[in-house]
């Protein structure tokens, strides 16, 4: 196996990193933790124990994925990102004991083939972010994204569809529902708040 790993990168000797993957300066790749082929983790970037994560996918700087997030294959997760694990986090129990590793339930952020989380946005787990969805910079997910949507705000809200290039897609004149990528011309049809990629 090839892969790069920087000197100042901390990698846990029970981590598994793919063939022609790139691990930046200052990253921290925790125990267990399994990166695909052809993926790039930026300087900074966090990989919690155990976290899954699919081929050629970019973490970049100061990306923060905690356990037990699931990256499928083609994520994109922006600068300062952050994928969170505890819906109700305290640092300390009802009686004001520090709370430890099995104090607390951790639950996953997942993110589908080819999705994209934008710079600073929050995922506050458990969602699911969907098939090449775009999260806005500096939005704050709560709730799940379906596939191909667009969303922005806090809490993030879809204001539009995209396509697999990431280009928001444009409703047909005179096609109530169809939605076509003015970069590649793919079509897509909305049906009952999802939206279906035509073979």
């Amino acid at each position: 196996m090839s892969f790069r790993i920087q000197p100042t990168a901390q990698v846990d000797e029970t981590a598994t990193v793919g063939d022609g993957t790139t691990v930046w300066d200052l990253a921290q790749i925790r125990e267990n933790a399994l990166l695909g082929n052809g993926c790039i983790v930026g300087r900074g970037a966090y990989v919690g124990p155990g976290v899954r994560i699919g081929d050629n996918v970019k973490l970049q700087n100061y990306a923060l994925v905690y356990e037990p997030a699931v990256l499928a294959d083609g994520v994109f997760v922006g600068p300062a990102a952050v994928l969170t694990n505890d819906y109700f986090p305290r640092s300390v129990d009802e009686e004001g004991r520090l709370k430890r590793g099995g104090d607390w339930e951790p639950v996953a952020v997942t993110v589908a083939e080819g999705a994209s989380l934008g710079a600073r946005s929050v995922c506050v787990a458990p969602v699911r972010v969907g098939r090449w969805a775009l999260v806005a910079a500096g939005a704050v997910v709560t709730r799940d994204v379906p596939d191909f949507a667009l969303v922005a705000g806090v809490p993030a809200r879809r204001i539009g569809w995209v396509g697999r290039a990431g280009v928001r897609l444009v409703e047909r004149e005179g096609e109530p529902g169809v939605w076509e990528c003015p970069r590649t011309g793919s079509l897509y049809d909305e049906k009952d708040s999802e939206l279906l990629e035509r073979a």
